[in-house]
């Protein structure tokens, strides 16, 4: 018997007028979403710009960023709206054949994110202790899982806050690191902001921090995060304004990173003539040797800050994505040892950690388009939505953008493998 597709009304929380500071429950979430945009495939590919093409793709992480800010926005408000995760939403209005299909598409990516932060947190722990990668992977796993106890045992605040200082100390530890190297350039910023691709490599490069920066799994996991509760007696508009204040200062915090990432990387590329491209345990060396030690050690510091924090969020992320596409969870240590299974034996058998992050940025490319173009499906549904809505130049601009984003992330995996 043909199976038809099952449609689920969600109830809305109903939305009256009311105090500004009852939105308050609403910010945070914004910045859990940010740690998926400064974890470690971010700071390889931008370290690698800014050496191998100086200031010149900085227009590029802005755009970036901007988009990643009307993306996470619409996930947080979808959300709200509705009181169910972008996975759950799937699960409830499509048929079984097709929220599989989805669901197996997600896994994929969140696997994929999975080894790029492992890749990360083993360089880190490497360059900090000497630890066998192996090692390294159970370690990282470890304290991804405590990150994860503290929103499971209800301390959600405290994950929330734990995040925030992760992003904190990445950024930190790039800006230290600019500013003992030197070799800034103001006019090459400034000139970096105007958009313009100069060869077939930085066209790659460029693709590359498009397809490292918008991360399917943080819109997954962002709609599951944001409260509906938390809007009952606020206005629509203040519900819409605390939302962009959340995602614009989160994601805000995080495009500054990567910014001063991209410097870094020219400034490093400047110190030694051109010698260093991008290569992350050379950087470490190159900051010992020519900067000093306490310059190395932020770098380290930043690099196993951004492996640890985003490790987390993908588990979480990756419990969001089963239980919402299925309807079905397991044991969150459970799911972890089973998703850090392939990370552990790719690292143990000494694959090379950059073939690792561009493989990984390639399986992700394939899920960016799927993610957006779910959303804005959603956002843009009034009977779903009510009151917060998508106005239709929101879903004009949202839909031009996730058709460049999806076009890059369907191009990248063939120019890296070329």
């Amino acid at each position: 018997m043909a199976e038809t597709t099952r449609v689920v009304t969600t109830e809305r929380p109903q939305v009256v007028p009311g105090r500004p500071a009852r939105l308050t429950p609403l910010m945070g979430p914004a910045v859990v979403a940010a740690i998926a945009y400064v974890d470690p495939g971010n700071v390889a590919t931008n370290l690698t710009a800014g050496a191998t093409s100086g200031y010149r793709l900085v227009w590029v992480v802005v755009a970036a960023s901007l988009v990643a800010i009307l993306v996470q926005y619409q996930a947080a408000k979808l959300g709200v709206a509705t009181g169910r995760s972008l996975p759950e939403l799937c699960r409830d209005r499509f048929p079984r054949w097709g929220r599989r299909i989805l669901w197996l598409q997600a896994e994929l990516v969140v696997l994929a994110t999975d080894l790029a932060e492992f890749v990360g947190a083993a360089i880190g722990l490497r360059l900090l202790f000497g630890m066998p990668v192996a090692l390294s992977a159970l370690v990282t796993a470890g304290v991804s899982l405590l990150l994860l106890a503290l929103r499971r045992r209800g301390r959600t605040r405290r994950f929330e806050s734990a995040t925030a200082a992760a992003l904190l100390l990445i950024g930190a530890g790039m800006a230290y690191d600019l500013v003992t190297v030197g070799h800034q350039s103001g006019s090459g910023f400034a000139g970096g902001l105007v958009p313009h691709l100069g060869g077939s490599g930085q066209i790659v490069l460029a693709m590359g921090i498009v397809g490292a920066t918008v991360m399917p799994h943080a819109v997954y996991l962002h709609s599951a995060l944001a409260k509906p509760g938390a809007r009952a007696g606020a206005r629509p508009r203040d519900v819409r304004r605390a939302l962009r204040y959340d995602c614009g200062i989160a994601l805000s915090a995080a495009a500054t990173v990567n910014v001063s990432m991209i410097a870094l990387g020219a400034g490093l590329g400047a110190l030694t003539g051109g010698a260093w491209t991008g290569d992350l345990f050379e950087a470490h060396s190159v900051l010992a040797e020519r900067v000093g030690g306490a310059a190395a050690l932020a770098f380290a510091v930043a690099l196993l800050s951004s492996g640890f924090a985003s490790s987390g969020v993908g588990t979480l992320a990756g419990d969001v994505v089963m239980g919402g596409f299925l309807g079905r969870r397991i044991p969150v240590y459970l799911r972890r040892i089973v998703t850090m299974l392939p990370a552990v034996v790719l690292l143990t058998i000494g694959t090379s950690l950059t073939s690792l992050l561009v493989a990984s940025q390639v399986v992700i490319s394939f899920g960016v388009p799927v993610a957006l173009f779910l959303l804005i499906h959603f956002c843009r549904d009034r009977a779903l939505m009510g009151p917060l809505v998508n106005a239709r130049v929101t879903t004009t601009v949202a839909a031009v953008a996730a058709a460049v984003v999806a076009g890059v992330g369907c191009a990248l995996p063939f120019l890296l493998l070329a």
